[in-house]
């Protein structure tokens, strides 16, 4: 796999209530990513883009869109996919960089 192609698979870090007890719990940080992205472009994706970050495993799940009233009329917000990256034991991730 190409740089260019894993410089575009992460899209957002999901910093909510959930993804910050889960992060403490066990050690998992949840990102948003592209639709098309595999386990494997994920894992390496994370290991390019946080230097010395070695990840254990990666969970994936599509997310459905809520239905929502647009105007009137009945639309659906576009479906996503989110991903739990859990890191190796003394690995930590940093995203203010400091």
């Amino acid at each position: 796999m190409n740089q260019e192609k894993l410089m575009t698979v992460l899209l957002e870090p999901r910093v909510t209530e959930k993804s910050t007890m889960v992060g403490e719990a066990y050690n998992q940080y949840v990102f948003k990513v592209a639709k098309d992205a595999t386990k494997p472009e994920i894992k390496k994706a994370v290991e390019l883009m946080f230097d010395g970050a070695e990840v254990l495993s990666v969970q994936v799940t599509n997310v459905k869109g809520k239905t929502k009233m647009f105007a009137r009329r009945p639309g659906q917000r576009v479906n996503w996919k989110k991903a739990y990256v859990k890191l190796k034991p003394g690995f930590d991730i940093d995203f203010m960089g400091a």
